[in-house]
């Protein structure tokens, strides 16, 4: 399964999943430095959805806010 997630890094209320939208929101703790942010949204999606945080990868989006993401099952 593969999503499109709109990152907050540096945010107070993280870690937290805002899916009302039409795109996740995921709101993260860590800074967008050295990869940081990346790891936290890969960490907390693997939370929300309940799987491993090795199933999630992040496909493009890697310098961005928008990024896609893959569920492995």
């Amino acid at each position: 399964m593969q999503l499109e997630v709109h990152v907050k890094p540096g945010s107070r209320k993280g870690p937290l999943v805002d899916d009302t939208g039409d795109v996740l929101v995921v709101y993260v703790r860590e800074r967008a430095v050295d990869g940081a942010a990346n790891e936290g949204v890969v960490r907390v999606v693997a939370e929300h959805f309940g799987v491993a945080p090795r199933r999630v990868t992040i496909l493009r989006g890697h310098t961005s806010r928008r990024k896609r993401l893959e569920l492995a099952d």
